[in-house]
């Protein structure tokens, strides 16, 4: 079984098992985002965990290695017909996104229901934290959560 067929297990076998993203990343001691995106197919999971995780999941013993693997990450372009950035800076916030986009999409599903964050009713933040390994940017995107409503054009 290849990355893909495994990642699309990992999803159904979540919801029809009931577990949450942060129920298994807690059973392995890691971040949320981390844990989802890494169960999204954007990193190896040390093979010990990805145990547990299987076991978790209901997967094959055979998808621990798989899980284990070095990943191609980023999966398909995020920008499709604008290219990729070619500036560092933002070349970086896209590659954060190709990493972690669909483990974020997936939490504000999970945390909010079927939504969006605005990029209108929006703030971004950018501050210096010093750190004694070097200091570290932290970017915080604060949106409102907008939840889709399906009405037909009659119903307006």
């Amino acid at each position: 079984m290849n990355r893909n067929e495994i990642t699309e297990q990992i999803v159904v076998n979540r919801v029809t098992r009931g577990l949450t993203w942060q129920a298994l990343a807690d059973a392995i001691d890691r971040p949320v985002v981390w844990t989802t995106s890494a169960l999204l197919g954007q990193h190896p999971i040390p093979p010990e965990q990805a145990k547990v995780l299987a076991e978790m999941l209901g997967l094959e013993e055979s998808a621990v290695p798989v899980l284990a693997a070095p990943p191609m990450r980023g999966g398909l372009p995020a920008f499709p017909t604008g290219g990729v950035p070619t500036d560092p800076t933002i070349y970086r916030f896209y590659e954060a996104l190709q990493v972690y986009g669909g483990a974020i999409k997936e939490l504000i599903h999970e945390q909010f229901g079927d939504g969006i964050m605005s990029a209108i009713n929006f703030s971004v933040d950018v501050q210096k934290k010093p750190d004694s390994s070097g200091d570290r940017v932290v970017v915080t995107f604060d949106g409102k959560y907008l939840a889709y409503d399906w009405v037909s054009a009659r119903d307006v």
